[in-house]
């Protein structure tokens, strides 16, 4: 980010806005390794996939754009979706669906927040500070819930920070090598991913209620997702 123009990424007209995208997005984050921690690996990664449904109210609300009657309906099924997860009407109602939600709400806020910076501010700027923001917010935290990493969690740290930069980097160049309203449909394969892996790894099997919100979840958002890109 710096080899090209060391001080390009530093200069900013909206110090400001990159503030409180990064305070939003440290939430978000909060909300993910929560949900991560507390729920099975399927359903925190499908609760993700919700933000969709959060960008038709936040766009009315923020970018003055306008939804139909069917995209609003598909937005208030995928929201029912959501509520599925939390076991409603029986015993087991689990309110931490709501956690995840909440975090999808969040991501979907940094997205509108992107969109207003790119108005004025270059990619690598963005970038920057999202980067500088999210450490110093996620400092605060940290001061009272710091544990110190052993060896192999530190390794496993670092691992961690590997493949999401690679994961990152494979997503955008696929971006640019491929048709959008093929690609989008494979993003939701993670949630297959997360099925697999969290029963082999950990013997995690989604409920019924989960395997409904994810299949309404999933419906939805990917009808957003593709009619917005074919509009």
């Amino acid at each position: 980010m710096f080899m090209h123009n060391p001080l390009e990424p530093l200069r900013t007209k909206r110090l400001g806005m990159h503030a409180v995208r990064g305070i939003i997005g440290t939430l978000g984050n909060i909300c993910f390794f929560w949900t991560i921690t507390h729920m099975l690996l399927a359903d925190a990664m499908a609760l993700q996939f919700s933000r969709p449904l959060f960008m038709i109210p936040l766009a009315m609300a923020f970018l003055g754009e306008l939804a139909g009657f069917r995209r609003t309906a598909i937005t208030l099924v995928g929201f029912a979706g959501i509520a599925l997860y939390a076991k409603p009407f029986t015993e087991g109602f689990d309110p931490g669906a709501f956690v995840g939600a909440a975090g999808a709400l969040f991501g979907a806020l940094v997205v509108i927040c992107i969109k207003r910076l790119a108005t004025t501010e270059p990619t690598r700027t963005i970038m920057f500070y999202y980067a500088i923001s999210n450490a110093v917010f996620s400092l605060i935290p940290t001061v009272w819930f710091w544990v110190t990493p052993t060896g192999p969690e530190l390794a496993m740290l670092v691992l961690i920070g590997f493949l999401g930069i690679a994961g990152q980097g494979l997503i955008t160049h696929g971006w640019t090598l491929g048709d959008v309203t093929a690609l989008v449909p494979l993003d939701y394969s993670r949630i297959v991913y997360s099925a697999l892996l969290g029963y082999l790894v950990f013997g995690e099997l989604p409920g019924l209620w989960s395997v409904a919100g994810m299949a309404i979840i999933v419906a939805s958002s990917l009808y957003l997702v593709l009619t917005e890109r074919k509009r």
